[in-house]
């Protein structure tokens, strides 16, 4: 290396020390108190001057900054107090506390007329702010922390297939004090554009060790409620502002306080809804003198707002500050706490804190897409150095021994009895293995008698790529074994591709596609009345397939199907009672062998969220159907079935906001077929036990009663949950939390010529259109529901049901 080069080198290196030298940052941390009683200010603001940083103070007053080496003018705020500033020079980590003085105010004269409500004026003119806020605001990016925490008197425990479960029968279940069992923090970039589009980067992650990062995706940039617009979502329903543009005829407001800050006065105002019956705020909002700005908001939701009366408790608090003259969101805070029905108790709060804002940038069309939210794929990597670095708002005391206790209970391995529940549908024996739990292990019918199962699941092998269910099963009275294996292999960076494999042999549920009650339903059913509404028959062979989404709106998939299918009779007649009556034939079916192709196809228009494994679809903000079709080919010459058709299927759900929290919700399956279709490869509209009911179902007909090859079904249902009775205002019911929802149910069905040909069974079609109207009608927090369902043709049996609906069965 000669001298030229030797130079040039130390010269480089000289530079990349410097830039890490200049790069250094350090942690600014401290307490902001009340100069004279030496309280707490929590959520105080701490601002960087001349800079768009700055973070809020946490619940104890605690704040922490992390800034480069250098002089910076720290500036702290906070309503009702005059700001203290303090320069500081940082060549280390410092540790300061800032002591804010109680001030005065002087208000500035308002021209109010006589009679007239002072308050009223001000929202007013507040009202004219928001929207030339509006009209100036086209976009922002900011920098967004998260943090929530979840307060149980049980503990949660991490669960299968990135899930999490609650102890029912352990933790702390007779204590009558809730600790956090629960955390999430990330950090998110937050993209916004006109008119509506939204984008989150989640770029950091961590959570207690009892939470799987796949539910680390409430970011507070996606969630967070800004109180400048005119509706803020609440439990899917769209509540006013206290600034919305008909807030005036909604709410009553009077002026509950004036306060201060520096030089600026600050009316201090309460509102609340005009009706008790009407769902919004109540609260206080802080509104500048002068020019009219809204800087704070301290709000709750009212009764009618309050979704069952689940919650007893909740406080919403957000404040603003201004960035290149436009007030904007700096944090938000939800703490409320619940009770439900009286057997579970729980608490959860969200702390966002917004800093960093860029206003009005330049935002390429590319940022966003489907994925409204993206989870980076290191973001769950960052270590403790990473977490001591970046992030703005300490962890209070009872966050930070949170953490130590969860962590620590996580760490002490589990036994299977840990896991064990009499309600489980399954049992952990790892974080990768589980086995069938007890509710699943024994089931009945008249064809096996008294069967037991046992299944084995494998989740989130190969980097949560691999999954694999055995199933193995006996009945003591068909003296037959039941075996399958259904396996998938994830492929593609957000797994949209899959791999399926199924092999089984055994027995099977006719038509079970369309039946929607458990095993526990028809084990009972057989026990007590000796009524089996299933049908069932003998099934071997395998199913390969794979999907991919080819387009963020387009899953293509092609399949090969072997199947053997052959009769099942009744081998048993135990019942606990009746014992005189003697169950209905099971029916037979048409005993063939099936080798067919497959194609499907699905269209959906749902935005979706990448939390840094999958694609998870969301319903918010879409107002496109989900489409999708499959198509079935079988030849005897070409595949060596024994049976030549072809089978075509669509089925469509749209589901559509019609007015605050109600929705129309349409579902459609059609199916068509050439050449003769067996029994058991038909559809059969879903039916309905006696007394029962299922959503998208036909109340008044049977499971399995009307089925073909040629049939097309439409559902109707449109959920006005308790909107209806608050806009009738009907005394009482008004504010009883009552659900009511109408349905109607349309049918033609039809089997080819080439199907009756190999029917073994009676049959009845719908030639015309079958129709069935009916409503449904409970209470928010119940978990039955009861429905009333008329035919309005095809009169017969069943002209009128009564019937309950309720995820029991």
């Amino acid at each position: 290396m000669n001298n030229t080069t030797k130079r040039i080198a130390v010269l480089f290196l000289f530079a990349v020390f410097n830039i890490s030298l200049s790069a250094q940052s350090f942690s600014l941390s401290g307490m902001v108190l009340d100069s004279e009683s030496g309280t707490q200010l929590k959520f105080a603001n701490i601002r960087v001057a001349q800079t768009t940083n700055g973070t809020a103070a946490n619940s104890e007053g605690r704040f922490i900054l992390k800034l480069r080496e250098g002089k910076h003018l720290i500036i702290v705020s906070y309503l009702g107090y005059k700001s203290d500033s303090l320069l500081i020079n940082l060549t280390s980590n410092r540790n300061i506390k800032f002591q804010l003085q109680p001030i005065s105010i002087q208000l500035s004269e308002i021209t109010v007329l006589p009679g007239k409500n002072p308050a009223l004026e001000i929202i007013k003119r507040a009202i004219d702010v928001k929207h030339d806020r509006q009209n100036k605001l086209n976009s922002y990016i900011a920098d967004v922390y998260t943090k929530g925490w979840i307060k149980t008197k049980s503990k949660i425990v991490s669960g299968q297939s990135g899930g999490v479960n609650v102890s029912v029968f352990g933790g702390k279940a007779d204590s009558s004090k809730l600790e956090i069992s629960g955390i999430i923090e990330n950090e998110s970039i937050s993209y916004f554009k006109k008119p509506d589009f939204h984008k989150e980067k989640i770029i950091a992650q961590k959570q207690s060790a009892n939470f799987p990062s796949t539910i680390n995706i409430v970011t507070g940039g996606r969630i967070i409620q800004n109180f400048y617009d005119d509706d803020v979502q609440f439990f899917n329903r769209p509540l006013p502002s206290p600034l919305s543009d008909y807030a005036l005829g909604y709410y009553y407001y009077y002026i509950a306080d004036t306060l201060a800050q520096d030089n600026t006065n600050i009316f201090k105002i309460y509102f609340a809804p005009i009706s008790n019956s009407d769902p919004g705020f109540y609260g206080n909002i802080f509104i500048t003198d002068k020019t009219f700005n809204l800087v704070k908001v301290v709000a709750h939701l009212n009764n009618a707002a309050n979704p069952g009366g689940l919650l007893t408790k909740n406080t919403i608090f957000q404040q603003f500050a201004k960035f290149n003259g436009i007030y904007m969101p700096i944090d938000y805070r939800l703490f409320a706490g619940a009770n439900y029905l009286g057997i579970a108790k729980f608490g959860f709060s969200l702390n966002t804190v917004m800093r960093n804002y860029q206003i009005n940038p330049k935002i390429s069309d590319d940022i966003f897409s489907k994925a409204v939210v993206t989870v980076l794929p290191n973001a769950d990597k960052k270590d403790s150095t990473y977490w001591k670095a970046t992030i703005p708002t300490p962890h209070t005391s009872e966050e930070a021994a949170a953490y130590k206790r969860i962590d620590s209970l996580e760490s002490i391995p589990k036994t299977f009895w840990d896991n064990f529940s009499i309600l489980s549908s399954s049992v952990s024996l790892s974080d990768n293995v589980s086995v069938s739990g007890p509710l699943y292990i024994y089931h009945f019918n008249r064809v096996s008698g008294h069967a037991l199962n046992f299944r084995l699941f494998f989740k989130n092998y190969l980097d949560r790529r691999f999954y694999s269910t055995f199933n193995f099963g006996y009945g003591f009275s068909d003296k037959k074994f039941s075996t399958s294996l259904k396996s998938k292999y994830l492929f593609g960076e957000y797994r949209t591709t899959a791999l399926r494999l199924k092999a089984y042999n055994g027995i099977t549920e006719l038509f079970g596609e369309s039946d929607n009650y458990n095993l526990l339903s028809s084990t009972l059913l057989s026990w007590f009345t000796k009524f089996e509404f299933r049908d069932f028959y003998y099934k071997k062979g395998f199913r390969i397939s794979i999907n991919s989404e080819v387009f963020p709106v387009l899953k293509l998939g092609v399949g090969f199907l072997n199947r053997s299918d052959n009769n099942a009779v009744n081998n048993s007649d135990f019942s606990l009672l009746h014992k005189n009556r003697i169950y209905r034939v099971n029916p037979p079916i048409f005993e063939t062998k099936i080798n067919a192709l497959t194609t499907n196809f699905t269209f959906d228009f749902r935005d979706y969220i990448e939390d840094g494994y999958s694609r998870r679809r969301t319903w918010r903000g879409n107002y496109l159907p989900i489409i999708s079709g499959d198509f079935t080919f079988s030849s005897k010459s070409i595949l060596h079935s024994n049976l030549n058709f072809q089978m075509y299927r669509t089925s469509v759900f749209w589901r559509i906001h019609t007015f605050k929290t109600a929705a129309l919700q349409v579902n459609f399956d059609g199916l068509y077929s050439h050449g003769a279709v067996p029994y058991q490869m038909m559809y059969a509209l879903p039916g309905n036990i006696n007394a029962g009911g299922k959503n998208f179902s036909f109340r008044t007909l049977g499971i399995g009663d009307v089925f073909g090859d040629r049939i097309a079904s439409l559902n109707i249902e449109h959920n006005f949950n308790d909107e209806l009775f608050r806009f009738l205002k009907i005394p009482y019911l008004k504010d009883m939390r009552l659900i009511f929802y109408t349905y109607l149910n349309i049918a033609i069905s039809d089997i080819s010529p080439e199907s009756k040909s190999i029917l073994p069974v009676s049959y009845k079609t719908f030639e015309h259109p079958f129709y069935e109207i009916g409503f449904g009608i409970g209470q928010a927090l119940l978990p039955i529901r009861f429905e009333f369902t008329w035919k309005l043709n095809y009169r017969g049996e069943n002209n009128f049901v009564f019937g309950i609906n309720t995820f029991a069965f």
